[in-house]
């Protein structure tokens, strides 16, 4: 998945980047479905009938805490603090013989009160004795800070290692009308292999855990608040797919909107996907936070091409489902991503599908400028092409909104985290139609 922020604004903007050449993917002769996690691989599954994963797994890459006998997360020997929803944590505080009043004041001190505490040391007001169990069985930190990278619009990409040594990047969007937003990574890398985004030359190496996503959000706030001013809004689009890690990512937002913690409005807490539709079912049952789905194509033969999920998933199936779904949560808009490609998906005729895709779906669509990298041959859509896409949508009834790079200088932008290794996702074969537009 990709970083998203969401913005009306006037038209006038373009990609800084200029583009730059093409990676061809290293050649493998032997690719096949990917059998183990427990091997370094990278598979392709090129039939409909199976999800097209695309992997780079260590076998020493999982993520660094496990459970204990009562399900809560560890570190080593000791809990995982921000692994553990409230009513964990009260019971987990209750388990070693304290009151569920302490939980309350710890969790307060973790999330809220403008402490976000990540050491014993910033514990003020708790009791000793209590503070000192938590020294002996209790992790407060998941994520170490890397480096921070200043964009030239204000826009920060934070770099934090992970307990194995593996980095994730996360991005903090400052806005001037007093709406900050935190992006969030799900995964190291990503199977997706979406083929216009930097994360899907990757692949997937892991998953990260609820602690690992929470606390991105709470460094956010910990780290610029006083700076930016409050970060209001959490986006699920920052490195991986965020339902390929659903019990994670449910969790963590969960945690997120808890109303004594971080307090994140569920309306202003965005989980985007590409479409993986089980998933995206179970998300719209037990989450009350927004969804985004990536549509990126009006075709299932553009989609299969760009979005290899689309192979497993269709553009029916998947509209269909969301049709059916959100007919029972009421006053609930899906968000559709809709990034343009030059010759791709940006032609009038797209527009007039796009509609009727969306007939019968409370929606919203933002349409994304292409943020270039050295990853991908596709060139970014013309701001007036873009214009004229919109106005058609527009005229339609659609709400439309057009969404301006941000970061893209230090490729902090729309599609542009991670850093791919030796090892990368194949780019897939282009078809004929659309080999004109990418040279």
């Amino acid at each position: 998945m990709e970083a998203m922020w969401m913005r009306r604004v006037p038209v006038g903007f373009k990609p800084s980047i200029p583009f730059s050449a093409l990676i061809l993917p290293i050649p493998f002769p032997h690719l096949k479905p990917l059998l183990s996690l427990h091997h370094r691989s990278l598979s392709i599954a090129a039939s409909s009938s199976t999800i097209p994963v695309y992997s780079t797994y260590h076998h020493h890459h999982h993520p660094s805490s496990t459970a204990d006998e009562n399900g809560n997360p560890i570190k080593g020997s000791k809990v995982l603090l921000k692994g553990m929803r409230y009513f964990e944590l009260q019971n987990w505080v209750q388990s070693h013989g304290y009151r569920p009043g302490q939980a309350l004041m710890l969790w307060k001190r973790l999330y809220g009160n403008n402490i976000w505490a990540h050491c014993i040391d910033e514990l003020e007001g708790l009791n000793k004795d209590f503070k000192s169990m938590l020294s002996e069985h209790a992790e407060f930190k998941a994520l170490t800070l890397k480096d921070i990278i200043k964009a030239s619009d204000g826009t920060r990409k934070i770099l934090f290692t992970l307990d194995d040594g593996l980095v994730i990047e996360t991005v903090i969007i400052p806005c001037d009308r007093g709406r900050n937003t935190v992006c969030v990574s799900s995964q190291v890398g990503c199977a997706m292999n979406c083929q216009f985004c930097y994360t899907g030359r990757m692949g997937l190496t892991r998953h990260l855990t609820a602690a690992e996503i929470v606390e991105q959000a709470v460094y956010a706030r910990r780290l610029f608040s006083s700076e930016v001013g409050s970060i209001t809004n959490v986006v699920f689009m920052g490195m991986g797919e965020p339902f390929h890690n659903i019990e994670s990512v449910i969790k963590a937002a969960d945690i997120m909107v808890h109303d004594q913690g971080l307090h994140f409005s569920p309306r202003k807490v965005t989980v985007s996907t590409s479409g993986l539709v089980p998933q995206l079912k179970r998300f719209l049952r037990e989450s009350n936070c927004a969804l985004a789905v990536s549509l990126n194509a009006t075709t299932d033969e553009v989609r299969n091409w760009v979005m290899p999920i689309n192979r497993k998933y269709n553009l029916s199936l998947l509209l269909q489902t969301l049709r059916e779904e959100l007919r029972s949560k009421h006053n609930y808009k899906v968000l559709f991503e809709y990034v343009m490609l030059a010759g791709v998906n940006d032609s009038l005729e797209d527009a007039r599908r796009l509609i009727d895709l969306v007939q019968g779906i409370p929606c919203k669509v933002n349409l994304i400028s292409f943020n270039p990298h050295c990853g991908s041959q596709f060139k970014p859509t013309s701001e007036e092409k873009i214009i004229e896409f919109r106005n058609i949508l527009a005229e339609a009834g659609c709400i439309v909104f057009l969404r301006p790079s941000r970061g893209d200088d230090q490729m902090a932008a729309c599609g542009q985290l991670g850093k791919p290794g030796q090892v990368q996702a194949p780019l897939l074969r282009v078809p004929a139609k659309f080999q004109s537009a990418l040279t």
